[in-house]
């Protein structure tokens, strides 16, 4: 008898699949374009609320505390409930968050605004993983995961426009990018709401009531053959819980791949969340430094592009760790940079393109490393405990920025020994992987010869 979960991996992709790939694309091009808002917005919120760069720099990573939080915690609920129903709890909750931003009127209150739309972004970042791993075939899996990494460069392209368009008048309309993301937010609702549906893997292994003709339903909509019965989920497997990721088989997994991702978090941060604020130190216009964020997100955006593409003719692992050392390479380039808006636009780009192929090797690394029953669980604590690095990248630029300003020391030579120190990250990410072993998900499972046998099965296991 057929494993539905089979077909999708060994069965040519559909359009509709192509379809949710690009669907995953947009909703991480929203985490892309909220985290580079408040970005952009730096210089405003400085402006109106007359804080200094170091108080900035926690500003800055509010949204990731609060996605570190969502992350660990609603990544493991994806798992339970199912992943479309998360998806759709995310959005409501991040453009609810982003469109109460624009209304602060207090650092505080926007600090506080920034947590809950992090909360709404880290479980979108752990399921999307997942959604984009179940939906995609084995032949197409990595390319079409740094397909979705794309997406997060592309919402900062897409900030990075609209800033320069917005900003263009000066600063203070700083509010109108966070207006600009809770619409852009709100409008995806319907989008997942009427073209997603449950993951067929999720579905399978899970098995909740009517699972046989919802995981039909599912394979009619996205352009499979429907299967007769529920496979059989083998006992061991349905003691497997959440927690298994710090079971002996995989507890060495998690840790590394955590590690590697907080390391190289470090340093790609730095670039995102520093930027513009750097681009202004220099005398050069809001608006301009907007745009070089752009070339920053332009340069992400080719190269998780060319690394899903290079991962059909190079191994993961190693193509992995030469891409993070490159990263680092590239920051400490960028951090030399001359106060040019030409110049800093094509070595942002440069840092930008390994940055955001070195978080696809990640993204995609994550994907095989953890099974079915975990894997939402395993990205969101991969990315929850990973954006830790991004919460203390900002915090850790802006106190080195303000010492060297602090100490009268040229703002190239601060910019330059900044650049040095925040590049580390990225190359301690490469030695992390060496001690990596690659896995694959096996699921254990016995055919059922009708749906009847399976749902008393489920029952007496109940």
């Amino acid at each position: 008898m057929t494993d539905p979960r089979e077909i999708l991996d060994k069965s040519a992709m559909t359009t509709m699949q192509y379809v949710i790939v690009v669907i995953t694309v947009l909703l991480n091009a929203m985490d892309g374009f909220d985290v580079l808002a408040i970005s952009v917005s730096g210089p405003g919120i400085r402006g109106e609320f007359g804080i200094d760069q170091a108080q900035l720099g926690f500003v800055l990573s509010m949204e990731l505390i609060g996605m570190a939080i969502g992350s660990i915690f609603l990544g493991g609920l994806a798992d339970k409930i199912g992943r479309r129903n998360m998806m759709l709890g995310c959005l409501l909750v991040m453009a609810t968050g982003m469109f109460m931003a624009s209304m602060a009127s207090s650092v505080v209150t926007l600090s506080v605004w920034r947590v809950f739309t992090g909360l709404g972004i880290g479980g979108m970042l752990s399921t999307t993983n997942a959604v984009v791993a179940e939906f995609s075939n084995n032949k197409h899996r990595g390319l079409c995961i740094s397909m979705m990494v794309i997406g997060y460069p592309l919402g900062g392209i897409v900030c990075g426009e609209v800033g320069k368009a917005v900003l263009i008048e000066g600063a203070a309309n700083w509010r109108v990018m966070f207006t600009t993301g809770a619409v852009l937010s709100a409008a995806l609702i319907p989008i997942v709401y009427f073209l997603v549906p449950e993951s067929v893997h999720w579905l399978t292994r899970k098995q909740p009531e009517n699972a046989l003709s919802r995981i039909n339903a599912a394979l009619t909509k996205i352009g499979h053959s429907v299967v007769a019965a529920l496979p059989q989920i083998s006992a061991d497997s349905r003691t497997k819980s959440v927690l298994d990721i710090f079971s002996p088989a995989l507890a060495a997994t998690t840790i590394l791949v955590t590690l590697a991702y907080f390391f190289h978090i470090i340093t790609f941060y730095y670039i995102l969340k520093w930027t513009p604020t750097i681009v202004v130190q220099m005398g050069i216009p809001a608006s301009a430094a907007s745009g070089v964020l752009t070339w920053a997100n332009i340069g992400g955006a080719l190269g998780g592009l060319v690394f899903g593409l290079l991962t059909t003719r190079i191994g993961l692992k190693p193509l992995s760790i030469g891409i993070l050392a490159l990263t680092a390479v590239g920051v400490v380039i960028f951090g030399r940079s001359a106060p040019e808006v030409a110049t800093l636009g094509y070595l942002a780009a440069l840092a930008g393109f390994f940055g955001n192929a070195g978080v696809s090797g990640l993204y995609t690394i994550v994907a095989y490393v953890f099974p079915t029953h975990v894997r939402a669980t395993g990205t969101g604590f991969v990315i929850g405990v990973g954006r830790g690095g991004a919460v203390l990248s900002p915090i850790i630029a802006g106190y080195l920025l303000q010492q060297g300003q602090d100490a009268g020391t040229a703002t190239a030579d601060i910019l330059a020994y900044v650049g040095m120190v925040m590049g580390i990250g990225s190359l301690l990410a490469a030695i992390t992987l060496l001690f990596l072993k690659l896995g694959t998900d096996k699921p254990s499972t016995v055919p059922v010869t009708d749906a009847k046998a399976a749902a008393g099965m489920k029952a007496s296991a109940a």
